[in-house]
């Protein structure tokens, strides 16, 4: 059976932790940062994690992970 080929637009924004949950970059901190607090712009900055349902597709996509 061939390799399975890891997408890469899905390595270059995902990175799996040690117990195998999947760390994302938070959204909406890239422009238009004057109306946000300076909380929210703070807690943006902060690693999200990846809900288990769709945590299954990003599996798939990154094989090898």
């Amino acid at each position: 059976m061939p390799k399975l080929k890891t997408r890469k637009a899905i390595k270059k924004r995902f990175k799996f932790t040690k117990s195998g949950k999947i760390k994302r970059a938070k959204a909406f901190k890239s422009h238009i940062l004057t109306k946000k607090s300076r909380k929210r712009k703070r807690n943006l900055r902060k690693a999200g994690f990846v809900s288990t349902a769709e945590a299954r597709n990003i599996k798939k996509l990154m094989p090898y992970g």
